[in-house]
This record gives C-alpha cells, sequence and structure tokens, in this order.
C-alpha cells in the first residue's frame, strides 16, 4: 500500500514538475509543423497559387486599403464571401483558414475597441453605474466597433490567404518591386531562414533538460535554467549572425539579394488585377453609400 501511494506521488510529481517544457515543446513543434504546411499550401494547383507574386501583392494592397476605408456592414461581409470563394478555388482547406483568422480576432480587436463602445456620450442602450461613473453602450458605437471588427478581420483574411497562396522567398521578391528597402527585405528573409534553426535548438534544449533530470527541482532551479537557456540562445544568435555574415561578405555580398527565379506578367496576371481593382472601388462606394 505505501509502495503504492510513493509511486503514484512520484509519477504526479513527475507531472507537475515536467507539465511546462513537456507544453513549451509541444508549442514549438506546432510552430514548426504550421509553417511547413503553410508552404504546402502555396504550392498547390489553386487559383491564386498561378498568379504572378507580384500581381497577388498588388491585388492585396488595394483590396485591404479598400476595406479599411470601407464603413459598411454591407460591403464587408460581401468582401469576406469573395474571400472565402477565393479560398475554396485556391484549395485552402475551410476550416484551417477560418480558425487561423477568427480565432484570436474577436478576443485582441475587442479589447482595442471596447473602451470607445462603452464610453460613449450620447444616449445610451444600457447605463451601468460604478459608483460616480456611468457608462454603457449606444447603437452608434456598438455599430462602429462591430465595423471594426469586421474590418480587422477582413484584412487579416486577405494577409492570410496571400501568405497561404505565395510562399515566403516569392513575397520578399514582390517586395522589391515596389521599391522596399532592400535592408528591410533581407533583414525579413534572414529572420524568417534562422527562426526555424533557433526553434529546433530550443526544442532539443527541452528534450534534453528533459531527459537527464532526475528527481524533483525546485522552481528557483527551473527558472534559473529557463533564464540560462535564454541567455545562450541570443549569445548563440549574435556569434551566428556574425558568423553568417562574414560567410556573405566572404562570397562576394554586397547588399544586394539575388534570386534565380524570373517572372513574367501574363494577361492572366493582369486580368486579376485589374478585377481587384474593380472590387476594391466597388467596395469603396458602396462603404461610401450604403450602411
Amino acid at each position: 500500500m505505501n509502495t503504492t501511494s510513493s509511486q503514484g506521488s512520484v509519477k504526479k510529481t513527475y507531472r507537475r514538475q515536467f507539465g511546462w517544457i513537456e507544453k513549451t515543446i509541444a508549442g514549438i513543434a506546432a510552430a514548426i509543423e504550421q509553417a511547413v504546411f503553410t508552404e504546402e499550401h502555396s504550392r498547390q494547383p489553386g487559383l491564386l497559387q498561378a498568379l504572378d507574386p507580384r500581381a497577388k501583392l498588388a491585388m492585396f494592397l488595394v483590396v485591404v486599403l479598400a476595406a479599411s476605408l470601407s464603413n459598411s456592414l454591407v460591403a464587408l461581409p460581401c468582401l469576406y464571401l469573395v474571400l472565402l470563394l477565393l479560398a475554396r478555388l485556391s484549395k485552402v482547406p475551410f476550416d484551417f483558414f477560418i480558425r487561423r483568422v477568427w480565432i484570436g480576432i474577436p478576443f485582441f480587436a475587442g479589447i482595442v475597441i471596447l473602451p470607445s463602445v462603452f464610453v460613449t456620450s450620447g444616449p445610451r442602450l444600457f447605463d451601468i453605474a460604478l459608483g460616480a461613473l456611468h457608462f454603457g453602450p449606444s447603437s452608434a458605437s456598438l455599430l462602429s466597433g462591430t465595423i471594426f471588427i469586421a474590418r480587422v478581420g477582413v484584412s487579416v483574411s486577405l494577409a492570410v490567404l496571400l501568405i497561404l497562396t505565395t510562399p515566403w522567398s516569392d513575397i520578399l521578391k514582390s517586395l522589391r518591386a515596389f521599391h522596399v528597402p532592400q535592408i528591410f527585405v533581407l533583414l525579413l528573409s534572414m529572420t524568417y531562414r534562422y527562426i526555424f534553426l533557433f526553434l529546433h535548438s530550443a526544442n532539443g534544449m527541452f528534450e534534453a533538460r528533459k531527459s537527464r533530470t532526475v528527481g524533483r527541482s525546485s522552481g528557483q532551479e527551473q527558472r534559473g535554467w529557463v533564464s540560462g537557456s535564454m541567455s545562450h540562445l541570443m549569445n548563440r544568435s549574435f556569434k551566428m549572425s556574425n558568423d553568417v555574415y562574414a560567410a556573405m561578405a566572404a562570397r562576394g555580398f554586397q547588399g544586394e539579394v539575388r534570386s534565380y527565379n524570373a517572372y513574367r506578367m501574363t494577361a492572366q496576371d493582369w486580368l486579376a488585377l485589374v478585377l481587384a481593382c474593380l472590387l476594391a472601388v466597388l467596395i469603396f462606394c458602396i462603404g461610401r453609400y450604403v450602411l
């Protein structure tokens, strides 16, 4: 009886001690798998995947601008339905596309817009009193809050659809076509490339910690190990950045990133760009004259 109870207490201690490590490892693995899964979508034979990345980036900018200027609860849902149709024609999983956008947007956008919804000066739908303070939502504030969340949802959906249907390297090269500074594109490229390496290193460190730990360590020891691991990863990143730049300079790098991929706008790309511009004008006009 004592042996059984002691074994049960050891298992509980083990789970309590390594639960946060296992969750961290699972989060790191999920981040890597999600990034790889995204690259797989960009290589599917879909509608948006067949377009020139420069055309897709221009379409994205035009439609995002129209959505951000729209104040209509008719135009924004219609635009979102168009995005859902494009996601279906581009062979993007429906549930994956919707979850990736709408799981976090109501929470974060709601936090931003919540004060302006309840702190109003006009007639309120209901009144909340906290001592001498009185506040509550009005019909106008609820409408503006709903429009704000719809704008954020549509804009994020456009960004997610662009990323899911376009390889990251093509997006970076398309930014150069819009005269984005070279140093900015270079930083994005290096960050995207080496973040996977450091995620893999962090994953290995957690696995090594778990496999070599016997018994129960205190909270102070665990916090010390976490801070030491963060310091080690930071020092390693600084050293690797210097080594990578030295290797690039030794091979003739002079600040210009060159790519072997050559893009050419076709009639299909121009047609898609014109349709996106017409859609943006339509959304803007509906947003100006229709509630």
